[in-house]
């Protein structure tokens, strides 16, 4: 007789799903970050390279069991006068940074080398950025049959591989549709993907970016991460947002209170220990945060006052959910 056509899910022995970054970023899946162009995808990107080559925790302080080897695979910008410079302005251990040679034959997503080169150096992220860039020149990335095909293939090498598979996708321009869908091309794109995250930045402080989960397949949607650049390059995360995921007003600019707001400058300021009171109360004033709603969200957060010697100090609680790291 011939091989089985069918078998039973008892014969399977269940495993959990293994985290770079939980609840955000799972190994062994494909992960899908989409934003406007500049809005701090391919730093985000970089920055997690960063992280996982020299094998310190995500910006919640996830911790990275050790360091790693990542492939960054960028279409858009020059490998000398760009990519490098800014991985080594993240901080990445670039002995540990690898990208497949495309000189002769472009890459794309369906191309054999991905999986050779996951499995030869051992790459546990693999990158590409933008998604666009890699698609071959004669598939219509609207078409919802060839899409599948390819990120099929691409999703059953992350598996075999456990490497987390993280594409970078620019945004469409229909700012009315629901946030999963605004990704340029297939809605199977999204689909395919077990995780998908969004960059967007706040309408009054243009400077602050946020990540944040608009589909999460295998963990609840984790919290609203903040950022900013760093003047010298790279970025500062500032916390996590205790909201529902942003609505957004116009393009992708969200809105949020400016109770919102004291809540992640306050996990910035305190999260690795106690601060200056009039410190902390001079950088909310400067964020345009008032002591009225500084006092308010204080309560809320039970942050602990305390004098020691002629100054007062804040810190969080011991054991203070809103502490990381």
């Amino acid at each position: 007789m011939g091989n089985a056509v069918c078998d039973y899910y008892a014969n399977i022995k269940a495993k959990p799903v293994e985290w770079l970054w939980y609840p955000y970023i799972p190994f062994g899946k494909i992960t899908v970050i989409q934003g406007d162009p500049g809005e701090g995808k391919s730093t985000v990107a970089l920055d997690l390279v960063s992280r996982l080559t020299r094998g310190l925790p995500m910006p919640d302080g996830y911790p990275v069991s050790k360091a790693s080897v990542a492939i960054y695979q960028c279409a858009e910008d020059g490998m000398a006068d760009t990519i490098k410079p800014r991985l080594v302005q993240a901080g990445a251990d670039c002995e540990k940074v690898a990208y497949i040679v495309d000189d002769d034959i472009i890459l794309t997503l369906e191309d054999g080398r991905i999986e050779s080169s996951i499995r030869e150096t051992g790459a546990r992220i693999f990158i590409v950025d933008p998604l666009q860039a890699f698609i071959p020149t004669d598939i219509d990335m609207q078409s919802a049959t060839k899409m599948r095909s390819i990120l099929r293939k691409l999703a059953s090498t992350a598996e075999q591989t456990q490497c987390a598979v993280i594409l970078i996708g620019h945004m469409n321009k229909d700012s009315g549709a629901k946030n999963l869908y605004r990704g340029l091309g297939s809605i199977d794109i999204a689909a395919i993907a077990r995780s998908v995250l969004m960059i967007a930045r706040d309408a009054e402080q243009l400077e602050l970016r946020y990540l944040y989960p608009v589909k999460s397949s295998l963990a609840p949607e984790g919290p609203t991460m903040a950022f900013s650049f760093r003047k010298n390059g790279g970025i500062e995360w500032r916390g996590q947002y205790d909201v529902a995921p942003p609505t957004f007003d116009n393009g992708t600019t969200i809105k949020t209170s400016k109770r919102d707001k004291a809540r992640a400058e306050l996990i910035r300021l305190l999260q690795h220990g106690a601060r200056p009171a009039s410190e902390v109360i001079d950088t909310l004033a400067e964020a345009g945060i008032g002591s009225r709603t500084v006092e308010k969200v204080k309560q809320e957060m039970q942050i602990v006052a305390y004098r020691s010697g002629k100054r007062w100090f804040w810190k969080f609680p011991e054991n203070h959910e809103g502490k990381i790291g």
